[in-house]
Parts: C-alpha cells; sequence; structure tokens
C-alpha cells in the first residue's frame, strides 16, 4: 500500500488516484466519513470525506466521490462539519494510574493530602504500614510544597511513605526507623537524602536513596485479570483519541502480557515497547538482561520492541545541571543535581548495547545530564556510526545551543513531555525562573531542526493528550500562569509533532501519522474544529469517534 501513495502522490483526487493506479479498487469501502473536515496532513490536503477499507485509507475527496464508495455494508459517518484528524499518540507512557495505596489524585491542598492519609489509616492495624500511590503531585496543592515528616507525624503513628511520581518518597518518623534511616545515614550515591533547614531529616529520598526503603511486593496477579486490566486501561485512551503509545523502559514481564493481548486479538491501539535496562546497568547486569529480552526490532505494525532506556540523572528534583540550583536548594551553590550512573559505566552501556544492535534512549532532565548522554552517544559513533538510528533523549527539559548541532550531527530524536504543565511552581523553585521557563522549549528544537515527538509521561503526569496539546501551544500551566510563551508552537505544529513526528520516532512515518490513501486508518473524529476553536479550547476537547487500523474502538 505505501508504493502505491508513493506512486500517485502527485495526483490531487483519490478517485483519480485509485483509477490511475495500478491495482484495481475495492467495489466498496468499509467506512466513510463525509461532509467534514479531514486534516490529512499530507496530500491532498484539508478534504472534505475519507474511505477506509481494509485498515487503510482508502481515498480522499469531496462528500460526492467518497459517497461513491460506500456499500450496503459501509458504516457511513455524518461528520456535519466536525474534525478528523490522524490517531494521537503518546511517546512517553507509563500508565494510567499511579499504583496502589492512598490515593492523592484528587487532592488540592496538603490538608486533602493530610486528610485521605488519615482516613486510610483508619483501616489499617497498629505498625502497618502505610503507602501511597504516586500519580499526583505537588504543582496541584494549593500549597505547591511536599508533605514532609513532621506533617505525615501529625497524622498517622504507623509507618508512612508518599510515593511522589517515580524519582522521590517521603517517609515519617515511624517509616524512617523502620528503615534505621537518621541523621546518620550516609548519603547514597546518585540519591539525596532531604533535611530541614536545622539538620533533621525532613524524610524526603531522592532517586538513588530511595533504595534505603524496600516497599512490599505485591502478590503476584492473576495472569487474565492483568490482561483484563490492560484491555480496560487502553479503552480508556481511546476515549481520548489515542492510538499508539511508546512505553519508556519496562520489565519483559509487562512486554509478554501486552504480547498475549495483541496475540488474542484484543489490543485497540498500536504499542511500541522500549525495555528497561538494569539500573546503573554495566556488564554482568546488562548481559543478564539481554538474555531475558525480545530482540531489538522484534514484532508487527501493532506492538513492536523499539529499543532500551537508560538513565543519567534524577527528576524535578535532581535534574544534573551545569549551574547550581536556586537558594535554599543549590546548598550555598554546591548541589547540581544528581548524576544516578557513573560517567564510564553510562558509556560502556551505550557501546554495548550499540555493539549488540540495540537502539538507545536515555532519560535525560538538565543540560549537564545532556552533556552527558551527548558524550555517551558520540563515543558509540565512534564505534559504529548512529546517524539514521534516530537514538533518542527522554524528555531533553533544559537543552543549550551548544547541543543542537552534536543532536543534529548524531540524527537523535527529542521526546517531549508536558511536564511543566502540573509541576511548574515546583521548578521555579528548584531552578529559578528563567531555568524553569525555558523548560522543554519545543520551538527552540524545532527550530534547530530536531525532530520531537509529543507525550506525557503518564502517571507522573496525567496521562489526557488534550491537556498536553493545550500545553505546548499556549505554554499555560495548571497554577502558575504561562511561563515563556515565546517556546509555544502552533496548534499545527504540534498536532504534527503528535501523529507524524512520533510515527519518525518509531519509524513508522511510511505506515501511520497521515491520513494519506495507503496509510493506516487511524482517526480521531474531534467535537470542535482542532486548529481553529478558541483557546483554552483544546485542553477540555471532546472526541466523538477514534478509529484504529479501520475499526471503531470509540464512540461517544
Amino acid at each position: 500500500m505505501t508504493r502505491v501513495r508513493t506512486s500517485c502522490a502527485g495526483i490531487a483526487l483519490a478517485a483519480l488516484t485509485l483509477a490511475a493506479c495500478a491495482a484495481p479498487p475495492p467495489e466498496t469501502a468499509d467506512l466513510v466519513l463525509v461532509d467534514g473536515e479531514v486534516l490529512t496532513l499530507g496530500s491532498p490536503g484539508v478534504v472534505e470525506a475519507l474511505a477506509v477499507g481494509d485498515g487503510r485509507v482508502l481515498a480522499a475527496g469531496t462528500s460526492e466521490e467518497i459517497r461513491a464508495l460506500a456499500g450496503p455494508d459501509t458504516r457511513v459517518v455524518e461528520l456535519g462539519g466536525r474534525t478528523v484528524i490522524p490517531g494521537l499518540t503518546d511517546n512517553h507512557y507509563h500508565g494510567i494510574g499511579g499504583g496502589p495505596g492512598v490515593d492523592l489524585t484528587g487532592a488540592r491542598s496538603l490538608a486533602d493530602v493530610i486528610d485521605a492519609i488519615a482516613a486510610f489509616a483508619l483501616e489499617t492495624g497498629p505498625g502497618e504500614l502505610i503507602v501511597t500511590n504516586r500519580d499526583w503531585h505537588e504543582g496541584q496543592l494549593a500549597e505547591h510544597r511536599l508533605p514532609y515528616r513532621d506533617d505525615l507525624d501529625r497524622v498517622a503513628e504507623q509507618p508512612v511513605v508518599v510515593v511522589r511520581g517515580g524519582h522521590e518518597y517521603v517517609l515519617n518518623s515511624a517509616a524512617l526507623a523502620r528503615w534505621g534511616i537518621d541523621e546518620s545515614t550516609a548519603e547514597v550515591p546518585g540519591g539525596r537524602i532531604g533535611r530541614y533547614p536545622d539538620g533533621r531529616l525532613n524524610g524526603e529520598l531522592v532517586d538513588r536513596a530511595k533504595d534505603l526503603v524496600s516497599l512490599p511486593e505485591a502478590a503476584p496477579p492473576d495472569p487474565d485479570g492483568v490482561l483484563d486490566a490492560l484491555a480496560e486501561e487502553y479503552a480508556a485512551l481511546n476515549a481520548r483519541g489515542l492510538t499508539s503509545i511508546r512505553y519508556p523502559g519496562g520489565p519483559p514481564e509487562q512486554y509478554r502480557a501486552i504480547e498475549r493481548l495483541r496475540d488474542q486479538g484484543r489490543l485497540t491501539l498500536r504499542v511500541n515497547y522500549v525495555l528497561r535496562a538494569p539500573r546503573g546497568a554495566g556488564a554482568q547486569p546488562l548481559d543478564e538482561a539481554l538474555a531475558t529480552w525480545p530482540t531489538m526490532g522484534e514484532g508487527d505494525e501493532w506492538f513492536r520492541v523499539g529499543g532500551v532506556k537508560l538513565g543519567v540523572d534524577g527528576g524535578f528534583e535532581g535534574g544534573l545541571m551545569r549551574e547550581p540550583y536556586e537558594e535554599p536548594w543549590g546548598e550555598d551553590g554546591t548541589f547540581h543535581g544528581l548524576q544516578t550512573v557513573p560517567t564510564d559505566r553510562y558509556i560502556e552501556t551505550v557501546r554495548e548495547l550499540h555493539r549488540q544492535g540495540w537502539r538507545v534512549a536515555t532519560h535525560a532532565v538538565g543540560d549537564a545530564a545532556i552533556d552527558l548522554v551527548l558524550d555517551g552517544y558520540e563515543a558509540a559513533n565512534a564505534d559504529a556510526p548512529i546517524d539514521g538510528l534516530r537514538w533518542v533523549i527522554e524528555h531533553g527539559f533544559i537543552p543549550r545551543e551548544d547541543h543542537f548541532p552534536r543532536m543534529r550531527a548524531l540524527g537523535l530524536s527529542v521526546t517531549a513531555q508536558n511536564h511543566l504543565y502540573v509541576a511548574a511552581p515546583s521548578l521555579v523553585k528548584y531552578w529559578g525562573e528563567d531555568r524553569a521557563a525555558w523548560t522543554t522549549p519545543v520551538r527552540a528544537y524545532l527550530d534547530a531542526g530536531i525532530p520531537v515527538s509529543l507525550g506525557t509521561d503518564s502517571p507522573v503526569i496525567p496521562w489526557d493528550p488534550w491537556w498536553m496539546l493545550h500545553h505546548f501551544t499556549t505554554r499555560g500551566t495548571i497554577s502558575a500562569g504561562v511561563l515563556d510563551p515565546a517556546q509555544a508552537i502552533t496548534r499545527e505544529e504540534a498536532l504534527r509533532a503528535v501523529t507524524s513526528g512520533y510515527a519518525h520516532l518509531t519509524f513508522e512515518e511510511e505506515e501511520k501519522g497521515t491520513l494519506e490513501v495507503g496509510m493506516a486508518a487511524d482517526l480521531v473524529v474531534t467535537a470542535d474544529h482542532v486548529l481553529e476553536c478558541e483557546d483554552p479550547c483544546l485542553e477540555s476537547m471532546e472526541v466523538d469517534l477514534t478509529v484504529v487500523g479501520g475499526r471503531v474502538v470509540y464512540e461517544r
């Protein structure tokens, strides 16, 4: 189908395209959408109608032309002026929820957090461990700060571990005592043990310092229950217009579960799976992991291995910076963030993965972290060129002008997410207004010619793709106003980044990302016009219909 699309690219109307190409068209389409505005994001541009057959875009043109392809069994969708766009994607999706425990997703103040923990404590026995979920951020709280040790001590006598995102725990006194953590505990390389101004522990354990705590392992899940939960999760994503997601570092067990779901014919979106390297990597742990992994590129158009993920620095509270953090977080100009893996070991791991044919993606938040990633990638490139392999920088919050030529020379891609939308108040405190406002400068990346796709990092950031599109087109945040509007991108640029930009990231630009003839019929019908509705319409955009591979997977 791709060869047909390419050979006929100069034909404007899809009906003429079908007639001109060597392969005869099917007698009827499986699905037609008429009397709307179809943003194909390719040739022939904006059209009134679209026809789908055998999971692909069959034709694009006027409503009259497309209606002619409808037969007695064709489903006809009367758009009534509504908009059709290519299916949305998420380049950095971990999951839809924050795990078991005290649910803090709806908390909007410290009082809400404390009340939720207190209510949970009433249902637990003396000494029983209380753990929260991680699907929240202090930026959503009115106070814009974490609950610390003293806050938690007031609500529960039993041990409490507040899990915030993927990089931080906060413990109360009972939990610190449970794991023998006190003021004499040595700092952990690549981690940070938080303190109050008077030197007492405030309960914070950041990045590698989390290793001081061993949370109980969950009971082995029921295999069928895992698949049912995945199917339910993906249905929720479909309802917001998502047709493809990329897991940025997961275990083989999760990979096998999704593989089973695909084999049962229950996948309702396309999945690109990046495996997670062992923490700290190194030769032996890497060899042991590789023995359990599927092979690079294994899979099909529904589910494929996309590479391996590494990390070099922390998150919001630990991104590795050239310049120190703002005070008091900068600790008198000495704290530059956290390097979570030694430089030599990181470069060794990158080179070995390259030698074995793996595509590498690396988590890097701060500018110094990006320095390290580029050093590692350049070392691998010296062994054998990586240009054309589209290696990845995940997040890339704080790039600098000197990074862009190095990125271009290596042919890198950047995955951007809307962390600033939620975490702006915290980033201002940690890094100062200038660095916070610069965070994830998609405008600068695009102007520098760096391929960019968009995503959320859910559940660290809420998974709704429309919130993400709203943020990148306005630079608006939940509670800190607009930060650096000069880094906003147009709606069309954002739409391309979340469709064809994602397809470039996953080497699928010949298969999806536009609604040109021959491409996969992954599409969304929106209730309002994506390019023309008045802000903040994207933030609350309604999805009326989602189609993946020509199959309707959601209808409002």
